[in-house]
């Protein structure tokens, strides 16, 4: 792609530019300005200057120095690892604690929460709302 780029500046480079011709301009019979690189005969013309055109820098030589992207790149690539493996330890220790109660309360039909520190023995009513809650958190976010 360099060298498709650095062919294409020398050819333009090396030829001449069309805008350096020279421009004449003058005004026809019905007041019309005209301009044209070739001057009308029987008319009163004048020569219009056209700026020269200004030489495209050199090409650089040597190619500039540019940070090492694959370095940063795997500094962020092990930085985003290490949140995943602390996610998934965490979704594990949560999976573990949840599938413990959900057996805790299928097979204890007395249990008992701590709630500001007293007991309170759930009812049947809460015991089973708790078992689906638990049942639809494990599906929702344990494989």
């Amino acid at each position: 792609m360099r060298r498709m780029i650095l062919a294409t500046t020398l050819a333009l480079a090396l030829t001449p530019p069309a805008y350096s011709a020279q421009v004449y301009k003058w005004v026809d019979a019905q007041g019309v300005t005209h301009f044209d690189a070739q001057p009308p005969v029987g008319q009163q013309v004048q020569q219009i200057e056209t700026p020269k055109p200004v030489p495209a820098p050199p090409p650089q030589t040597a190619p500039q120095a540019l940070p090492d992207p694959n370095g940063e790149q795997k500094a962020v690539d092990a930085k985003v690892k290490r949140q995943v493996e602390a996610q998934e330890a965490r979704r594990a220790e949560y999976c573990t604690t949840a599938r413990t109660n959900l057996a805790q309360l299928q097979n204890n039909p007395r249990v008992r929460e701590e709630v500001n520190g007293e007991y309170k023995r759930f009812t049947e009513e809460e015991r089973q709302a708790r078992i689906t809650d638990l049942k639809k958190a494990i599906s929702d976010n344990c494989l």
